[in-house]
């Protein structure tokens, strides 16, 4: 066992080292168990005993190369939940001993032309958890203090990690609608299945889009209290002014433009999206949108949190252990998980 360093305050020792799964080069689209050795923190960084971390869209497109490739080797996972174990130097919003989350947004710059105007989602040197740094696929992480949150108490381990990136993408999208009274959800899993809560409590319709087949994920829309859901190949019973696409497919932006009404808004929430096809000008006219929403900010997190925190939300999650972190990703990618992902992490 090693002493935690001189930079740091730890209240018990670490080990040395620690198991992670890992893209590692060896094979594509394959994670590897592997032991990372413990480093020394730097200023302003925490270390977290991993507890859990979801398994997200943005991971599989990573471990596809669909964001373009990682330095090797690099751990996933970007939906954190871990007890604060160790404090570098200049730390101290999170106690040691305390619960945090680490979402996607790992840091940036403070000093670009994005951060200067508030919008650090769109910071030209941000770090990114789980993809420019290592994230949560591991028994032990490493954070910067001031990206990590306080985590609302009534949730478990399992179920507050899907409230790191789902939930957090969501309410971002969902806040691109602020006018829209009816909103329609493409892809119903981890993020739908939570904006689809916040949307209903905030006093709107919302109308469910499934993969076709996919009567686990229309059972589980209903069973939040949706006015309706179906698959992606129908038209809503209704008159929508908004609707958020979480699937990764870009033919679908076509067909939500053609079922939102004049001057209604399509957000597009994934970090990639297949190309979109060509379509008539009539689809877009009248005065209708379609916008991307890309990352997020610390200020959508800890709303988005303290809303969690005041309307108790519903979490579906499959839970898997670490060692089958591969298994969950392929779960995702062929639609086998109804809700949302999260491996359990034992340290």
């Amino acid at each position: 066992m090693v002493q935690p360093t001189l930079a740091g305050r730890a209240t018990r020792a670490l080990p040395p080292r620690y198991r992670a799964m890992a893209l590692t080069g060896a094979a594509p689209n394959a994670l590897r168990a592997i032991e990372l050795p413990m480093r020394p923190l730097l200023p302003g960084e925490i270390r977290l005993r991993v507890q859990a971390c979801g398994v997200c869209r943005t991971d599989l497109h990573i471990v596809d190369g669909e964001l373009g490739a990682p330095a090797l080797p690099r751990v996933p996972g970007h939906e954190i939940v871990g007890e604060v174990v160790e404090h570098g130097a200049g730390c101290g919003q999170h106690p040691i001993g305390t619960r945090v989350g680490v979402p996607w947004l790992g840091a940036t710059c403070h000093h670009c032309q994005h951060c200067a105007r508030g919008r650090e989602n769109l910071c030209e040197n941000a770090l990114f958890t789980g993809w420019t740094v290592d994230g949560g696929y591991a028994e032990y992480a490493i954070a910067r203090d001031a990206y990590s949150f306080a985590l609302p108490e009534d949730y478990s381990d399992e179920e507050a990690a899907p409230l790191l990136c789902a939930g957090l993408i969501g309410f971002r999208a969902l806040r691109m609608l602020p006018q829209a009274t009816a909103v329609g959800l493409y892809g119903f899993g981890a993020a739908a299945h939570l904006v689809a809560q916040v949307a209903l409590t905030q006093g709107r319709q919302v109308y469910a889009f499934t993969r076709p087949g996919d009567e686990a994920a229309q059972a589980l829309a209903r069973s939040l209290g949706v006015q309706w859901a179906g698959d992606s190949t129908q038209s809503p019973p209704g008159p929508m002014d908004g609707a958020i696409l979480f699937a990764p497919a870009g033919e679908l932006v076509p067909r939500a433009l053609q079922a939102v009404e004049a001057a209604g808004t399509v957000v597009c929430a994934g970090i990639h999206m297949s190309d979109i096809p060509s379509f008539p000008y009539r689809w877009l006219w009248g005065e209708r949108c379609v916008r991307s929403v890309a990352n997020l900010t610390r200020r959508d997190a800890t709303e988005f949190l303290a809303f969690a925190g005041a309307h108790r939300l519903r979490l579906a999650t499959t839970r898997y252990d670490l060692a089958d972190a591969a298994h969950a990703l392929d779960d995702l990618r062929a639609g086998r998980i109804a809700g949302a992902a999260v491996l359990r992490v034992d340290a």
